[in-house]
């Protein structure tokens, strides 16, 4: 059997213009990376705003497992399956992150013949985007040590700079640090650390931005620190933006690619949907659904943290409406809720299965809230026996929603077929009433609570006094009517990554806050959760090598 970079390599991909010819893009509106890439000029983009929006499907997933959902794979796999069906359909993604492609899981562009090319560039560098928003990320921090070293006449007080640094790689060493050591030459000492790239509030106001004005606002409103009398200090304020928006001003520009059957696939953005809010970013959503009849969207893990978060935080924020969520689940994954062993998940067994299901049947409800019309795709796996795909059905089926049976990762879009006529039917039924979970006006705490009931079937949540007087103080601010970014394990509805299935009578322990005030969302982090993974015992990178032939071995 072909790996997935063996199948990629053999693609054969049509000049990027010929992508951009198929949604009616000029050429001369395209800036080519190569052959096989491209961004779409902003000037572009701004000029398609007055043209009427096509439909909008969200794929996202039950509870993820180590036998994997294959949320992205079925996003592209219903994007090839509905142009096989005559609909001018793209699909949008998020930007992989060099952690998880050198650390777990390896590459994050698909799998099998549902895949997004050039596979080797999309999971490494890429156009760039990931490096301009951790180059824009630390220059603001050199900015603010460089203010405190010359002049610092806003008192901004050393002890509370808020602003840490980041890095693209797992790299635990790097959570706390000490900077400026070395005497008055380097700068005063102060304590730091550096998060993930994809958990800066730059990546999240690059992917919530409209445009590039938008985006230098939003920059300035970055909130960096305090001064000893508490009153905040902003990036606008150490003259940050400006040159931030510089380093950001090309990456703006949503990427083009294709997929193994040479349809459109616009990559751009990528923050994590445990840390951050975990969605490609606007611009490229905006963008594909005035040149689509149908796009495709994922978001990051479960539904309970992707779907959640790109409801309340990203169409919040955009005014999109989605027309259609399919939920992904596989045999394996729900065997695994069930309780079997990673080892032992080819063996057939119907009672674990059924088990398992329980996990499914909450993310259905708990996207039920939201208005859309849903159906379930059955990612399905050569050892996946019947009456195992038929307990999924009949479960589904009681609870008013169809599965689907979709077999994409062997036979591209062929193989999901009839999820793309669900699909269809599903967005022309005009049944879709999107709502958001909580008002705006809500209090951050009763959002947080809200999210904690009503999505994690916690029966409530748990803050020490600290935490407690913070949300006050936000309130007080004035960010109550900002949404809640939740930070949680993505392995389980609860704190506890173990605890799997659809856990009810727990707690959510709120650990910490932080502000995003250029996004404009807080970030409540819960349980043991970090904004800096670390690597495995045996990491993804080990395997990772170039050949004699200069090809890139191991990445999938």
């Amino acid at each position: 059997m072909q790996t997935d970079i063996e199948i990629a390599r053999e693609a054969t991909m049509k000049p990027i213009l010929e992508i951009g010819e198929k949604l009616g893009i000029p050429g001369e509106h395209l800036v080519p990376y190569g052959h096989s890439k491209a961004k779409l000029a902003l000037d572009y983009v701004d000029s398609l705003r007055e043209r009427p929006d096509g439909k909008l499907v969200l794929v996202t997933a039950m509870s993820p497992t180590p036998a994997g959902e294959g949320k992205t794979t079925v996003a592209i796999g219903l994007t090839d399956a509905m142009n096989r069906l005559g609909h001018n359909s793209a699909v949008c993604l998020r930007e992989p992150s060099l952690g998880p492609c050198f650390g777990l899981k390896g590459g994050a562009a698909g799998g099998g013949y549902a895949q997004v090319v050039p596979m080797e560039d999309i999971n490494l560098h890429f156009t760039g985007d990931m490096h301009a928003i951790g180059a824009a990320h630390n220059l603001l921090a050199a900015m603010i040590d460089n203010y405190i070293h010359w002049s610092n006449e806003l008192r901004l007080d050393l002890r509370r700079v808020t602003w840490r640094r980041v890095v693209d790689i797992n790299d635990r060493q790097l959570r706390q640090v000490v900077t400026g050591i070395g005497g008055p030459a380097n700068g005063f000492p102060m304590e730091g650390g550096f998060d993930i790239t994809v958990a800066s509030e730059v990546m999240a106001i690059f992917c919530l931005s409209r445009n590039l004005q938008d985006l230098q606002e939003r920059l300035g409103r970055i909130v960096i620190g305090y001064t000893r009398d508490l009153a905040p200090v902003t990036a606008a304020q150490v003259k940050a933006p400006g040159a931030m928006t510089a380093l950001l001003r090309d990456a703006l520009a949503p990427n083009l690619v294709q997929t193994l059957e040479n349809n459109p696939a616009f990559i751009h953005g990528g923050p994590f949907a445990n840390i951050a809010h975990g969605c490609n970013s606007i611009i490229a959503t905006e963008t594909a659904l005035k040149l689509s009849d149908y796009v495709v969207t994922e978001a990051g893990f479960g539904a309970d943290l992707g779907a959640e978060k790109f409801f309340n935080i990203k169409c919040r924020k955009s005014g999109l409406s989605p027309d259609a969520v399919v939920i992904v689940a596989t045999v394996r994954a729900l065997k695994m809720h069930g309780g079997v062993p990673r080892g032992e998940l080819d063996r057939e067994d119907v009672a674990a299965l059924e088990r398992g299901l329980e996990n499914l049947g909450r993310h259905i409800r708990n996207t039920g809230q939201y208005g859309v019309p849903l159906t379930v795709a059955i990612n399905h796996f050569s050892n996946d026996t019947q009456a195992e795909v038929d307990a999924i059905r009949a479960y589904v089926e009681e609870r008013g929603v169809k599965a689907h049976v979709c077999t994409h990762w062997a036979e591209g879009g062929a193989g999901a077929g009839d999820l793309a006529q669900a699909v269809v039917d599903l967005t022309a039924g005009g049944h879709a009433q999107f709502r958001t979970l909580y008002d705006d006006a809500m209090s951050l705490w009763e959002k947080t609570r809200t999210v904690a009931r009503s999505v994690y079937g916690a029966d409530d949540i748990d803050a020490d006094k600290k935490i407690r007087d913070q949300f006050e103080q936000f309130e007080q601010a004035g960010y109550g009517h900002f949404p809640v970014c939740m930070a949680k394990t993505q392995y389980s509805f609860s704190t506890d990554p173990a605890l799997m299935g659809a856990p009810s009578n727990h707690r959510v322990t709120v650990r910490e806050l932080a502000l995003a005030a250029g996004a404009e969302f807080l970030v409540v982090i819960c349980g043991d959760i970090m904004r800096m993974p670390g690597l495995p015992r045996v990491p993804a990178a080990n395997s990772i090598c170039v050949n004699e032939q200069g090809q890139i071995e191991g990445l999938f």
